[in-house]
């Protein structure tokens, strides 16, 4: 893979602060490994790679928190739109990190509060109040849930109307001990300025890669914890598992 990300041109950190997409929207996609190779070597001529400390393929970590009852977690599940997540997330090239609030209304939309940190303890006073302002959760009811990490590439088009986001080596680790590496998995989201054409759109039609709601909290808490309730995402799962299966490739570890 190395090779084909090095046949892209670069992209700084400064250049994508620059991007702005007015009126976006957000599509996931869910493939394997064989069809993201495809999908890189059709994309060079029309994308840029972002390049960060000479990196390409940047590796992140994130944890999540939730509440004792996992509140956050049944509302997903249950498919309320009005929902909120917290993850603290950490560049580790970089050694940055960030506590982050997402926030889906009823409309779909996404919103994303952050604030640097330099740990995952909710004791200062700094970090309550961000909470207080963006959470409807009681803060002290927050306990980490689970633990993923991941690669990371991001293109962009030439003409900056859509940000391409590729995720590999998903692994996930629970704080009881469980834990799952899906070498197989590639999530990749889409967020594009709507009023302007997509030249990924019709390579990601060409290559039969569909769009597919995958989010990496709810997938991992369902993976690691057979005893949660997942009527709704293992729907999800059987479908990614279909997916992964036509290119000769699991969801799960080769035992």
């Amino acid at each position: 893979m190395n090779s084909l990300l090095q046949q892209f041109q670069p992209i700084s950190l400064d250049e994508m602060k620059g991007i702005r997409l007015m009126n976006r929207t957000d599509t996931k996609f869910v493939t394997s490994k064989v069809r993201l190779m495809q999908l890189l070597a059709m994309a060079t001529g029309d994308y840029r790679i972002q390049e960060t400390l000479g990196e390409r393929n940047i590796r992140y970590e994130t944890t999540y928190f939730d509440t004792d009852k996992l509140e956050m977690f049944r509302a997903h599940h249950s498919g309320h739109l009005n929902r909120q997540k917290i993850r603290f997330r950490t560049y580790v090239s970089s050694h940055l990190q960030f506590m982050e609030v997402k926030t889906k209304n009823n409309h779909g939309r996404t919103k994303k509060k952050r604030m640097a940190v330099t740990d995952m303890s909710l004791a200062d006073d700094e970090k309550l109040q961000f909470l207080s302002r963006h959470l409807r959760y009681d803060a002290a009811t927050l306990t980490p849930a689970i633990s993923n990490s991941f690669n990371r590439i991001t293109l962009v088009n030439n003409d900056k109307t859509e940000r391409l986001t590729i995720d590999t080596g998903l692994w996930f680790r629970r704080a009881n001990g469980n834990q799952l590496t899906t070498d197989d998995l590639v999530i990749i989201e889409l967020k594009r300025d709507g009023l302007y054409p997509s030249p990924i759109l019709q390579m990601l039609r060409d290559l039969r890669i569909f769009p597919h709601g995958f989010s990496k909290y709810c997938m991992g808490m369902a993976l690691t914890d057979p005893s949660l309730p997942k009527n709704r995402i293992k729907l999800k799962l059987i479908e990614v598992e279909k997916t992964l299966w036509r290119d000769g490739a699991s969801l799960y570890p080769q035992k």
